[in-house]
């Protein structure tokens, strides 16, 4: 009965370690550059792929009313607050690595190829942004 017990709260233990790695969720991101957090972006995983939205500006001085000014396609003059800046991206098959979407800077209207990577446990999101051959990485920490 022990052992039942042991292996149950083991298993109970586990699923919500291995929920965690996922791009699903609250992420801060924080500025490659600078290291300031920029703003809280909320993920979902969805049928079609990966969504991201902008739930919160952290910027200092980040005007909440702002529009994405910079935007080139169907986000043009959409409020910040809300804006969809992840589209697509799935899982690839036997890694913990969800690729195949692109994610926009509102700050200058590029969009990048996208890949999203939970480490450290899923505490932290590498994301990986791709321009022809460069690419640049900023690393996103969960929101709790």
């Amino acid at each position: 009965m022990k052992t039942l017990f042991a292996a149950a709260l083991g298993l109970a233990m586990a699923v919500p370690a291995f929920a965690q790695m996922s791009p699903a969720g609250v992420w801060r991101s924080v500025d490659d550059k600078t290291g300031e957090a920029k703003a809280e972006i909320r993920i979902t995983d969805e049928a079609d792929g990966l969504h991201g939205r902008i739930e919160k500006l952290l910027k200092k001085g980040a005007d909440p009313a702002a529009l994405c000014v910079e935007c080139k396609d169907d986000r043009k003059d959409k409020p910040m607050i809300g804006l969809e800046i992840i589209r697509g991206g799935k899982k690839e098959a036997d890694k913990e690595v969800w690729s195949g979407g692109k994610i926009i800077d509102p700050e200058n209207g590029k969009e990048y190829r996208a890949s999203l990577t939970p480490v450290e446990g899923g505490a932290k999101l590498e994301v990986r942004g791709f321009l022809g051959p460069f690419w640049r990485t900023q690393t996103w920490q969960r929101v709790n």
